[in-house]
């Protein structure tokens, strides 16, 4: 037990360690150019100045609704999260599972040796695998009645704009993360660093939400894009769980059935059923599907 309240407690103090010196470029164990706070901040504007240049909707706002909403879940998704407790909870559950297979005299869980590939193949076979294992679990959020009571924060967003990105309940990292850990454990991946991979995934989703017409041609069956995604925000479906649950990928849609794309869907309305009824702020869309879980 003394264990893990060491592992709990340095968890925060090595978090707020990390996030000053994210902040002040106050390291030296890697290159300045993996700086993911300035890398965050860089790729948001730059999707944010595409949408004032080129809009897709021209009678969108450049300050939409609930723009500066979507901006603070931006930071607390991506670092205030891990702050409060998120990286010590994470922590306790990677070393109880390591205790757990440790009883059975099990070091590790690597099924698949692939650090000595190239780099480059190593990232393209983590980026894909990883997109697949999200892809799956997207499809979970949408049916799965609880699930979908926490996937709701994200689609509460009425306009679309790069920031909407990164709206969505705190609950969604825990899901995701937990599913991605043993099958990703079980690749030996053999970089330690997976900025790159972290990196795309945050711009190719930035513009998948952003106000930007945007298709990439034959790419689309390829890469998710904004004109394919804004389906999946669609508050009227042509079926019962929704459409289009790439990340930054759309091959799997495409491969599984789950692709629909009618028309352009530049002025669609977004939202769910009876979203008018789900909360404004962040604090209560943080607490709504805890609460209705407790009230049903």
């Amino acid at each position: 037990m003394e264990k893990y309240i060491e592992i709990f407690v340095n968890s925060f103090t090595g978090y707020w360690d990390y996030l000053k010196s994210e902040i002040l470029f106050a390291y030296d164990y890697k290159p300045w150019y993996e700086n993911y706070f300035y890398w965050l901040i860089g790729l948001s504007l730059l999707v944010w100045l595409l949408e004032v240049i080129i809009p897709w909707r021209q009678k969108q706002a450049v300050f939409r609704k609930d723009f500066w909403l979507d901006g603070f879940y931006i930071f607390f998704n991506f670092f205030l999260f891990s702050l409060i407790g998120y990286n010590a909870l994470s922590n306790i559950g990677v070393e109880l599972f390591n205790d757990f297979l440790s009883l059975f005299g099990i070091e590790n869980i690597v099924a698949i040796e692939i650090s000595s590939w190239p780099k480059w193949t190593q990232l393209l076979m983590m980026f894909i695998i990883a997109d697949f294992i999200q892809w799956n679990t997207h499809r979970l959020l949408h049916r799965v009645p609880m699930l979908w009571e926490f996937h709701k924060v994200h689609h509460s967003v009425k306009e679309m704009g790069f920031a909407a990105h990164l709206r969505f309940h705190w609950m969604e990292t825990v899901i995701y993360k937990s599913i991605q850990y043993i099958p990703l454990a079980m690749i030996g991946f053999g970089l330690e660093d997976f900025f790159i991979i972290h990196m795309a995934t945050l711009f190719i989703g930035h513009l998948n939400h952003a106000n930007l017409g945007w298709d990439y041609g034959p790419l689309k069956y390829l890469l998710n894009n904004p004109k394919m995604h804004i389906w999946h925000h669609a508050k009227t479906w042509p079926n019962r769980y929704g459409v289009n649950f790439g990340l930054s990928l759309s091959i799997w849609d495409y491969l599984f059935g789950t692709a629909y794309l009618p028309n352009s869907g530049c002025d669609i309305e977004l939202g769910f059923e009876s979203d008018e009824h789900f909360p404004k702020g962040f604090f209560k869309q943080i607490v709504y599907p805890l609460k209705k879980r407790i009230e049903s």
